[in-house]
C-alpha cells in the first residue's frame, strides 16, 4: 500500500465501504461523486424494524437509493476483492443498536483496519488470530455520551470507544500501529457530547504499549511499509 492519503488512489474511487448506514457515515451525494460509474458501496445488510427504531437510518437510506448506488451488502467475515485489494467486512458494535461493520483492507503485504466509531467489543482476539498482523489499525476514541429522541431512555454510557478502551483493542489486535481518529469534529448540547482531551489521553493510555501511536492530521499521508 506504500504511502496513500485517505480518499484517494484506485480503491476509493472503485469501491466504497460503510461502516454504518446513519448520514455520518454514509453521504449519498458525496459518494457518488467520488466513484466510478457502476462501481459498488460494500455496506452493513439493511436493518429490520420499524419506523422509530431506524428513525436516524432513513435519510441515507432514502439518498442512497435516490443516487441509484449500486450497494453490495455484506456480513461479518465476507471478504470482496477490489483490484489487487482483498476487503473484508468484520464485526463492530454501533453504539445505538444500528447495524454497523468495520473493515480491513489487505494488498497481500499489509492490512489495514478502519473501525468507524465502534464500540469496545470482544471480537479483537479473533481479528487478529484470522487476519493478523495488522500493520495500522483506526480506531475511534471520542467516546460520545449521547442523548438521542428515538433511543430512550437515554444512556449514561460512552456510544463510541474511549481513548482508554482503544488503546486496550489496539493491544488486543496486535496492532503494528494505532491512528486515532473519529474526535475533535463536533459537539451538539446536550445531544451529543465528546470525551474531553481525546487525542491527548490515548497518547498517555498508549504510552508502553507494543504498537506505536500515530497522530495525523487530516490530509496527512502515513505509510504502512515496514
Amino acid at each position: 500500500m506504500g504511502r496513500r492519503r485517505a480518499g484517494d488512489g484506485r480503491l476509493a474511487a472503485r469501491h466504497r465501504s460503510l461502516g454504518g448506514s446513519r448520514r455520518d457515515h454514509a453521504d449519498a451525494s458525496l459518494i457518488a461523486r467520488a466513484l466510478e460509474a457502476g462501481a459498488p458501496v460494500l455496506r452493513p445488510p439493511a436493518a429490520r424494524g420499524d419506523e422509530i427504531e431506524n428513525l436516524a437510518l432513513a435519510q441515507a437510506e432514502a439518498e442512497l437509493a435516490a443516487h441509484e448506488l449500486r450497494c453490495v451488502e455484506l456480513g461479518p467475515w465476507r471478504s470482496v476483492q477490489a483490484g489487487p485489494f482483498s476487503v473484508t467486512a468484520l464485526p463492530a458494535a454501533d453504539g445505538l443498536g444500528d447495524p454497523q461493520l468495520s473493515w480491513l483492507v489487505d494488498d497481500g503485504d499489509h492490512r489495514v483496519l478502519h473501525c468507524g466509531d465502534t464500540l469496545f467489543h470482544g471480537y479483537w482476539w479473533r481479528i487478529a488470530l484470522r487476519l493478523g498482523p495488522i500493520d495500522l489499525a483506526f480506531l475511534p476514541i471520542n467516546g460520545p455520551v449521547v442523548d438521542f429522541p428515538h433511543r430512550r431512555p437515554a444512556s449514561l454510557l460512552p456510544a463510541a470507544m474511549t481513548p482508554e478502551q482503544a488503546a486496550v483493542a489496539g493491544e488486543l489486535l496486535r496492532a503494528r500501529a494505532v491512528a486515532p481518529m473519529h474526535y475533535a469534529g463536533y459537539d451538539v448540547e446536550p445531544h451529543y457530547r465528546s470525551a474531553a482531551r481525546a487525542a491527548e489521553r490515548f497518547g498517555e493510555a498508549g504510552a508502553g504499549r507494543p504498537f506505536a501511536v500515530r497522530q495525523l492530521q487530516v490530509g496527512e499521508e502515513t505509510s504502512v511499509a515496514w
